[in-house]
């Protein structure tokens, strides 16, 4: 079974999934966003493709830890997929994440039209990598 990254915005939604493993997350999808069932629909094709058992929402909080306007829409994001799908779903801090994409997209040599397709992508891989690495080796819950 894998994991599901997503990075939740008002207009787009980046989504990546793990390897089989857990090991490594890869980036599938940007899903533009129209409407709550239309998004809802786009996750459970992929989440019943993929096999998923567990989705990780990016929860933006603010740089002082505290939870603001974005990371309550996250939450509450978090929430309604959780009922709708019946798959577990954690949030895990993003702070700076789209930042980091942006770094790496740059340092690849990615262009700005480019770079602006696949930002969303590549921060959903960020969150689902960072939460696998949290959650392998030695001691760590590998059930999630």
């Amino acid at each position: 079974m894998r994991i599901m990254g997503l990075d939740v915005g008002d207009r787009t939604i980046g989504v990546a999934v793990s390897d089989e493993l857990g090991w490594t997350a890869q980036g599938i999808e940007v899903i533009r966003r129209t409407d709550w069932q239309a998004d809802l629909r786009r996750l459970r094709q992929l989440s019943e493709q993929y096999r998923v058992s567990l989705i990780v929402v990016g929860y933006p909080l603010n740089m002082n830890g505290t939870a603001g306007p974005r990371a309550d829409m996250a939450a509450e994001f978090a929430g309604r997929v959780r009922e709708e799908l019946g798959v577990p779903v954690r949030l895990w801090d993003e702070r700076l994440t789209t930042m980091e994409a942006e770094r790496m997209l740059i340092a690849a040599d990615v262009s700005r039209a480019k770079r602006r397709k696949v930002i969303d992508k590549t921060a959903a891989v960020l969150i689902l990598q960072n939460y696998l690495q949290a959650h392998s080796g030695p001691g760590s819950d590998k059930n999630r």
